[in-house]
């Protein structure tokens, strides 16, 4: 069994196919400074794949864009189980893409807390989307 706070290469949204289809057919949620794009697909390798992005208008240096992309996956990477969890259970997949869309550099605190807020949230939309046992 595969350690559970990793964030392999097989657990990145990499496919452009299925980045499109995310944000041309799925949902978001906005909670400041967080904007998530979702859908739940058949098509991904693993139960929860997700992909990272800052804007390059808010953040001219690469070195702040990185910076931030590094917070955003490693506070996923700590607090992304029982959202996994949840979805092998119930046997769905799910593509995420997570923008950051605040203006200015944030602390870990703050992007962990809006983090834990925003994968309970789709824990729960998983719960309501699964379907009921035959």
């Amino acid at each position: 069994m595969p350690d559970k706070f990793t964030l392999g290469k097989n657990e990145r949204l990499k496919h452009r196919k299925i980045i499109d289809q995310v944000f041309n057919e799925g949902k978001s949620i906005t909670l400041f400074p967080l904007k998530i794009h979702y859908m739940f697909c058949q098509t991904l390798t693993e139960p929860l794949q997700a992909g990272f992005t800052v804007s390059s208008r808010q953040f001219k240096k690469a070195v702040d864009r990185n910076r931030i992309r590094r917070l955003l996956r490693e506070a996923y990477r700590l607090q992304k189980v029982s959202l996994q969890e949840t979805l092998q259970k119930n046997q769905q997949q799910l593509a995420l893409f997570v923008i950051y869309i605040g203006k200015e550099l944030p602390e870990f605190q703050l992007i962990s807390d809006k983090t834990k807020l925003v994968l309970n949230k789709l824990t729960g939309i998983a719960n309501e989307n699964a379907s009921p046992p035959s």
